[in-house]
């Protein structure tokens, strides 16, 4: 993490850009600057204020600790402490948004492709190759859904068909995680918010599309921990008594799994703070009605709408 005071000072974005930035609407704005006097933008003959990067980077950092639960006094006042000691907080997030990508040479589904091949035939030199080439082209989130999903759907019907051994299966399976571990390790990781848990529910070992939405959502700044797979329903009880987590968001593919998960949501609505359940995955995807009976949010069939849903109950509070 970086200190917030590392960021530049000077006034350059209009009040319209901050918003965009941080999702803090402007009355919010003008209300912090006049109550809490937070923020000092620079005001221009015509009225409009301008703000530095140093201010965008203090107001997500303010709106992390209000996420938490804290209320903006009680933010002010930390923040106030901390000037006094000549202390900045910690930055959630880098400051400059990430440069545009160039113009791929071919689309996304061709690489899925490729990963394929690469994968069945055992060629990690080659598996990796073609990581670093779509990182160059691709965001997380197409990389992820237009380029590993399908590779790994191809993996798996060619198991089913019977074309290639379970060995190659799971070997494809672990090239992908260790991968995508990668990635998560290198994304600056928040400490502070609300707590978003993720993982597989009990008996659930398919975790590539648990670990990719826990990646989405710490690119995203969100506090995550990523739990992994077939995670037994007390334990995450207990566990969520303890860490008092948001959300706990779970990968639901088979039936057995969401009938060991019922009555879990009402569970977590009895321990303090109340922390909620939200789940996707194949099962949900095609049994409507069982969504119903185990609670909770569903949060759709790709990783877009989840990300989006996430966000909409962070926001909520």
């Amino acid at each position: 993490m970086t200190s917030i005071g590392t960021y530049s000072d000077e006034p350059f974005y209009t009040i319209k850009v901050v918003h965009a930035r941080t999702g803090i609407k402007p009355v919010t704005l003008r209300a912090w600057e006049r109550r809490y006097d937070l923020l000092t933008p620079m005001r221009m003959p015509n009225g409009y204020r301008l703000y530095s990067e140093r201010d965008i980077q203090l107001l997500l950092w303010v709106q992390r600790k209000l996420d938490s639960g804290k209320s903006i006094s009680e933010v002010a006042e930390e923040f106030k402490q901390m000037r006094a000691n000549g202390e900045w907080p910690e930055t959630i997030q880098t400051a400059a948004p990430q440069a545009p990508k160039p113009n791929p040479p071919r689309p996304a589904r061709d690489y899925a492709e490729m990963l394929f091949g690469a994968l069945i035939a055992h060629n990690e030199e080659r598996v990796n190759a073609i990581f670093e080439e779509v990182q160059k082209y691709f965001d997380l989130l197409t990389i992820f859904q237009e380029v590993i999903a399908p590779a790994m759907e191809l993996v798996g019907e060619a198991w089913y068909r019977g074309e290639i051994r379970i060995a190659t299966e799971h070997m494809a399976s672990n090239l992908i995680k260790g991968r995508l571990l990668a990635i998560m390790q290198n994304l600056p990781a928040a400490k502070e918010g609300a707590l978003i848990l993720v993982g597989c529910g009990p008996d659930e070992g398919h975790e590539l599309a648990a670990l990719m939405f826990a990646i989405l959502l710490r690119q995203e700044g969100y506090f995550v921990e990523y739990l992994g797979p077939d995670l037994p329903v007390e334990d995450l009880l207990d566990y969520a008594a303890q860490v008092r987590p948001k959300l706990i968001v779970l990968a639901v593919n088979q039936e057995s799994t969401a009938y060991q998960m019922r009555g879990f949501a009402e569970k977590l609505a009895n321990l303090r703070g109340k922390p909620r359940l939200a789940y996707a995955g194949h099962y949900f995807d095609e049994n409507e009605s069982e969504r119903t009976e185990l609670g909770g949010i569903y949060l759709g069939k790709t990783l877009a709408e989840g990300l989006e849903k996430i966000k909409q109950l962070i926001s909520a509070g």
